[in-house]
């Protein structure tokens, strides 16, 4: 797993017993999953009073580094052992790899669904479809005499193979501009690939 140095460091000094006794880095670490997967989380998870000692740029730096491996594991679907073998690399001893992996294994498909909600690419429409409108009167019942067309845009998420529709309302000006600026995308891509 190839993380920064940054995290690297981060993650060394978590290691430390002289730098993180073995409550402070129960509470670190179940303050990094807590960031992760409970959106109303805060900072608030760092100011616990067994964590006032710590240097608060120390404490921030390897909370930082502790949520990034957690998501590179995530992320990997790292098991047991591929998270023992790097934590024995940063120097973790076997009390703080065996609290991990546990921590690890209790919050493993909470974290799994939370990436793979991220998604990884944008929506693609697969259909359009669209109907002509014609307001004849307002709501105060005033003659309109108005075209305006309503489009269906069906997209197709293939991180969840979901088919949502995106609806809009636009007059004929609207729709002649829209459609004036996908020609432009489509002579654009086109001389894209051309070269």
């Amino acid at each position: 797993m190839e993380l920064s140095e940054f995290v690297q460091k981060g993650f060394q000094l978590l290691a430390d017993p002289g730098s993180f006794d073995s409550n402070a880095f129960t509470l670190l670490l179940r303050a990094a999953f807590q960031s992760l997967l409970d959106a109303q989380a805060d900072e608030a998870v760092l100011d616990h009073p067994d964590l006032k000692h710590i240097d608060p740029v120390v404490l921030k730096h390897c909370h930082a580094a502790a949520a990034t491996y957690i998501l590179e594991a995530g992320k990997q679907r790292a098991d047991k052992s591929t998270l023992s073998t790097y934590l024995e690399d940063c120097k973790f001893d076997r009390e703080r790899i065996e609290l991990f992996c546990t921590e690890y294994q209790n919050n493993k498909n909470s974290l799994e669904i939370l990436l793979g909600s991220i998604g990884r690419s944008l929506p693609h429409i697969i259909d359009v479809s669209w109907r002509l409108e014609y307001q004849i009167k307002t709501s105060q019942l005033h003659k309109m005499y108005r075209p305006a067309y309503l489009v269906t845009l069906n997209i197709e998420n293939t991180d969840s193979q979901s088919h949502p529709e995106i609806s809009f309302s636009c007059n004929m000006e609207q729709l002649q501009d829209l459609v004036g600026k996908l020609k432009d995308a489509s002579k654009s891509l086109e001389r894209a690939t051309q070269l």
